[in-house]
Protein backbone atom coordinates (compact mmCIF):
# COMPACT_ATOMS: atom_id res chain seq x y z
CA UNK A 1 0.00 0.00 0.00
CA UNK A 2 1.27 3.59 -1.09
CA UNK A 3 1.15 6.50 0.88
CA UNK A 4 0.85 9.61 -1.19
CA UNK A 5 1.16 13.24 0.08
CA UNK A 6 -0.28 15.12 -2.75
CA UNK A 7 -0.15 19.10 -2.08
CA UNK A 8 -2.50 21.20 -4.14
CA UNK A 9 -0.96 24.55 -3.96
CA UNK A 10 -3.98 26.19 -6.04
CA UNK A 11 -7.04 28.34 -4.41
CA UNK A 12 -9.09 28.35 -7.13
CA UNK A 13 -10.07 23.78 -6.72
CA UNK A 14 -11.76 22.94 -10.11
CA UNK A 15 -11.19 26.08 -11.68
CA UNK A 16 -7.52 25.00 -11.81
CA UNK A 17 -5.74 23.51 -14.47
CA UNK A 18 -2.99 22.27 -12.55
CA UNK A 19 -5.34 20.33 -10.29
CA UNK A 20 -7.06 19.63 -13.20
CA UNK A 21 -4.11 17.25 -14.25
CA UNK A 22 -2.73 16.09 -10.56
CA UNK A 23 -6.42 15.27 -9.96
CA UNK A 24 -6.67 12.93 -13.50
CA UNK A 25 -3.57 11.50 -12.39
CA UNK A 26 -4.42 10.47 -8.50
CA UNK A 27 -7.19 8.80 -10.01
CA UNK A 28 -5.85 6.73 -12.44
CA UNK A 29 -3.32 5.82 -9.74
CA UNK A 30 -5.70 4.87 -7.32
CA UNK A 31 -6.96 2.37 -10.67
CA UNK A 32 -3.92 1.15 -10.67
CA UNK A 33 -3.67 0.37 -6.99
CA UNK A 34 -6.99 1.13 -5.24
CA UNK A 35 -5.38 0.39 -1.57
CA UNK A 36 -3.14 4.18 -1.53
CA UNK A 37 -3.75 5.71 0.91
CA UNK A 38 -4.10 9.44 -0.44
CA UNK A 39 -3.77 12.91 1.81
CA UNK A 40 -4.82 15.81 -0.11
CA UNK A 41 -3.53 19.02 1.54
CA UNK A 42 -4.33 22.04 -0.08
CA UNK A 43 -2.05 25.45 1.36
CA UNK A 44 -4.52 27.38 0.86
CA UNK A 45 -7.20 26.26 3.31
CA UNK A 46 -4.30 24.83 5.51
CA UNK A 47 -2.95 26.96 8.30
CA UNK A 48 0.65 26.38 7.97
CA UNK A 49 3.13 27.47 10.98
CA UNK A 50 4.73 30.81 10.97
CA UNK A 51 8.82 30.24 10.43
CA UNK A 52 9.17 33.59 12.61
CA UNK A 53 11.52 34.26 15.00
CA UNK A 54 10.56 31.84 17.77
CA UNK A 55 11.10 29.28 15.47
CA UNK A 56 14.23 30.18 14.07
CA UNK A 57 15.96 30.34 17.21
CA UNK A 58 14.42 27.13 18.49
CA UNK A 59 15.71 25.64 15.82
CA UNK A 60 19.00 26.73 16.01
CA UNK A 61 19.41 26.52 20.11
CA UNK A 62 17.84 22.82 20.04
CA UNK A 63 19.91 22.16 17.27
CA UNK A 64 22.87 22.83 19.09
CA UNK A 65 21.80 21.48 22.78
CA UNK A 66 21.02 24.35 24.16
CA UNK A 67 17.82 25.45 26.25
CA UNK A 68 15.21 27.05 24.25
CA UNK A 69 12.58 28.96 25.90
CA UNK A 70 9.23 27.63 26.01
CA UNK A 71 7.60 29.60 22.93
CA UNK A 72 10.79 28.69 21.03
CA UNK A 73 10.49 25.33 21.54
CA UNK A 74 6.29 25.48 20.49
CA UNK A 75 7.10 27.14 17.38
CA UNK A 76 9.87 24.85 15.95
CA UNK A 77 7.51 21.84 17.14
CA UNK A 78 4.82 23.08 14.73
CA UNK A 79 7.54 22.72 11.84
CA UNK A 80 8.63 19.82 13.06
CA UNK A 81 5.08 18.67 12.73
CA UNK A 82 5.11 19.89 8.87
CA UNK A 83 8.30 18.32 7.96
CA UNK A 84 6.89 14.61 9.65
CA UNK A 85 4.15 15.10 7.28
CA UNK A 86 6.19 15.68 4.83
CA UNK A 87 8.16 12.70 5.35
CA UNK A 88 6.06 10.80 5.66
CA UNK A 89 5.14 9.98 2.23
CA UNK A 90 6.16 7.25 -0.01
CA UNK A 91 4.84 9.45 -3.06
CA UNK A 92 4.34 12.77 -3.97
CA UNK A 93 2.02 14.33 -6.05
CA UNK A 94 1.74 18.07 -6.63
CA UNK A 95 -0.49 20.68 -8.44
CA UNK A 96 1.74 23.66 -8.88
CA UNK A 97 0.04 27.32 -10.80
CA UNK A 98 2.40 29.61 -11.64
CA UNK A 99 1.97 33.30 -10.69
CA UNK A 100 4.44 36.73 -10.87
CA UNK A 101 6.56 33.36 -13.04
CA UNK A 102 7.07 31.37 -10.26
CA UNK A 103 5.43 29.26 -7.31
CA UNK A 104 2.61 30.88 -5.39
CA UNK A 105 3.60 31.96 -1.74
CA UNK A 106 1.82 29.49 0.14
CA UNK A 107 3.82 26.82 -1.72
CA UNK A 108 7.20 28.55 -0.89
CA UNK A 109 6.26 29.02 3.09
CA UNK A 110 5.59 25.42 3.03
CA UNK A 111 8.78 24.60 0.90
CA UNK A 112 10.72 26.86 4.01
CA UNK A 113 8.93 25.11 5.89
CA UNK A 114 10.64 21.94 5.24
CA UNK A 115 13.78 22.43 3.76
CA UNK A 116 15.88 22.24 6.44
CA UNK A 117 19.24 20.30 7.05
CA UNK A 118 19.40 17.40 9.02
CA UNK A 119 15.73 17.00 7.93
CA UNK A 120 15.46 16.80 3.93
CA UNK A 121 19.14 17.83 2.83
CA UNK A 122 22.28 17.75 4.79
CA UNK A 123 25.97 19.00 3.60
CA UNK A 124 29.44 17.85 4.33
CA UNK A 125 32.82 18.39 2.61
CA UNK A 126 31.47 17.41 -0.08
CA UNK A 127 28.90 19.71 -0.64
CA UNK A 128 24.70 19.35 -0.41
CA UNK A 129 23.26 16.04 0.04
CA UNK A 130 19.33 15.36 -0.21
CA UNK A 131 17.81 12.69 2.65
CA UNK A 132 14.38 12.33 0.84
CA UNK A 133 15.32 9.72 -1.28
CA UNK A 134 13.78 6.87 -3.07
CA UNK A 135 10.65 8.39 -3.73
CA UNK A 136 8.87 9.22 -6.70
CA UNK A 137 7.03 12.93 -7.30
CA UNK A 138 4.67 13.65 -10.26
CA UNK A 139 4.14 17.84 -10.62
CA UNK A 140 1.00 18.99 -12.47
CA UNK A 141 2.06 22.66 -13.78
CA UNK A 142 0.10 25.33 -15.11
CA UNK A 143 0.96 28.50 -16.38
CA UNK A 144 -0.81 31.37 -18.11
CA UNK A 145 1.91 31.86 -20.83
CA UNK A 146 3.86 29.49 -22.52
CA UNK A 147 7.28 29.00 -21.85
CA UNK A 148 9.43 26.27 -24.04
CA UNK A 149 12.81 24.75 -23.05
CA UNK A 150 15.26 26.32 -25.29
CA UNK A 151 13.44 29.14 -26.39
CA UNK A 152 13.63 33.10 -25.09
CA UNK A 153 10.61 32.69 -22.54
CA UNK A 154 12.20 29.90 -20.65
CA UNK A 155 14.32 32.70 -19.18
CA UNK A 156 11.20 33.83 -17.01
CA UNK A 157 10.12 30.52 -15.71
CA UNK A 158 11.10 30.43 -12.62
CA UNK A 159 8.29 28.15 -11.33
CA UNK A 160 8.80 24.80 -13.09
CA UNK A 161 12.77 25.32 -12.64
CA UNK A 162 12.83 26.48 -9.28
CA UNK A 163 10.71 23.73 -7.75
CA UNK A 164 12.23 20.84 -10.28
CA UNK A 165 15.14 22.10 -8.67
CA UNK A 166 14.29 22.15 -4.76
CA UNK A 167 12.94 18.34 -5.09
CA UNK A 168 16.08 17.83 -6.59
CA UNK A 169 17.46 19.69 -3.90
CA UNK A 170 16.11 17.43 -1.04
CA UNK A 171 17.06 14.22 -2.95
CA UNK A 172 14.26 13.60 -4.99
CA UNK A 173 15.94 11.96 -8.31
CA UNK A 174 12.42 10.58 -10.07
CA UNK A 175 10.77 13.62 -10.99
CA UNK A 176 7.76 13.16 -13.49
CA UNK A 177 6.18 16.35 -15.12
CA UNK A 178 2.83 17.65 -17.11
CA UNK A 179 2.71 21.49 -17.94
CA UNK A 180 -1.06 23.25 -18.58
CA UNK A 181 0.19 25.80 -21.26
CA UNK A 182 -0.84 28.65 -22.13
CA UNK A 183 -4.04 28.95 -19.97
CA UNK A 184 -4.56 32.44 -20.63
CA UNK A 185 -2.23 33.66 -23.67
CA UNK A 186 -4.13 31.38 -26.63
CA UNK A 187 -7.36 32.84 -25.14
CA UNK A 188 -10.32 29.87 -23.49
CA UNK A 189 -10.62 27.67 -26.44
CA UNK A 190 -6.83 27.07 -26.32
CA UNK A 191 -6.82 26.76 -22.73
CA UNK A 192 -9.45 23.73 -22.81
CA UNK A 193 -7.79 22.19 -25.14
CA UNK A 194 -4.34 22.19 -23.06
CA UNK A 195 -6.50 21.43 -20.14
CA UNK A 196 -7.68 18.47 -21.78
CA UNK A 197 -4.39 17.25 -23.22
CA UNK A 198 -2.69 17.49 -20.01
CA UNK A 199 -5.35 15.67 -18.06
CA UNK A 200 -5.47 12.45 -20.44
CA UNK A 201 -1.39 12.85 -20.52
CA UNK A 202 -1.25 12.97 -16.62
CA UNK A 203 -3.67 9.33 -16.50
CA UNK A 204 -1.17 7.97 -18.81
CA UNK A 205 2.08 8.72 -16.89
CA UNK A 206 0.18 7.19 -13.66
CA UNK A 207 0.89 4.16 -15.01
CA UNK A 208 4.29 4.07 -14.09
CA UNK A 209 4.18 6.17 -11.21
Amino acid sequence: MSNILYIQASPRKERSHSIAAADAFVAAYKVKDPTAQVTVLNLFETKLPDFDADGVSGRYKLGQGLDATPEEKAAWDKVIEVITLFKAADKYVFAVPMWNFGIPYKLKQFVDLVAHPTHTFGYNENGYFGLVTGKPAFVAYSRGGEYPAGTPAENYDFQKRYFNFILGFMGFTDITTVEVEPTLAGGPDVAAERRKAAVAKAAELAGNF
